[in-house]
């Protein structure tokens, strides 16, 4: 769900960091999931209070890059999502 909503990362998750990216453990469902650095910076910015092209934005300034990657950030947060790993605030509820 993407539109008039802003992923924010699910608070019951334990985040660590990795050499590559981040190890998330969820105790809800049992599962740990491995995310390679743009997934990990993806999931970082989710925090309710940015948009799905705001994250494109932030990706190609941190990457360097002459486009918005929005494509792939929104794959990403498909990704995420799926995983249940974010969900989805409408803006501007997020605290």
């Amino acid at each position: 769900m993407t539109g008039n909503f802003n992923p924010r990362r699910v608070e019951e998750l334990e985040v660590n960091e990795a050499e590559d990216g981040l190890v998330i453990y969820d105790a809800a469902h049992d599962l740990v999931h491995h995310l390679n650095a743009s997934s990990s910076m993806i999931f970082d910015l989710c925090d309710g209070t940015r948009d799905p092209e705001t994250i494109a934005e932030i990706l190609a300034e941190a990457y360097g890059l002459a486009e918005s990657p929005r494509d792939q950030a929104f794959a990403g947060l498909e990704v995420l999502a799926e995983r249940k790993l974010i969900h989805w605030d409408p803006h501007g509820e997020a605290d």
